[in-house]
């Protein structure tokens, strides 16, 4: 199982930026973004394991995450619109915490 802190709803979080992994499930116009976790779907075996069959672990938990579609595209006209990523542990930083400058 992950040794990781699990995330309460409510948690505003960092999407970590940076180069992607080989296999990567978190969309490139969500890195660098902040977001708020709506809730856990569960723990599951790391997909970008699985991909190069590989075991998938660690296991890692799977969130899913909020965001102000406003935030996300510059000149978005709608204000109250969300978008809704689900998005795994690894990928995701508590926005108390400085997130690393990327290059």
């Amino acid at each position: 199982m992950t040794e990781a802190v699990a995330l309460a709803p409510g948690t505003v979080v960092h999407v970590l930026g940076g180069p992607p992994e080989p296999h990567c499930r978190t969309p490139h116009y969500l890195r660098g973004k902040t977001g708020v976790v709506d809730c856990e779907l569960g723990i599951y075996p790391d997909p970008t394991r699985l991909a190069y069959h590989k075991p998938g672990l660690p296991k890692r938990r799977l969130y899913r995450v909020q965001f102000s579609q406003a935030a996300l595209w510059p000149g978005y006209p709608a204000s109250g619109d969300t978008l809704y990523a689900d998005l795994y542990e690894h990928w995701l930083q508590p926005a108390s915490v400085p997130t690393p400058r990327q290059g």
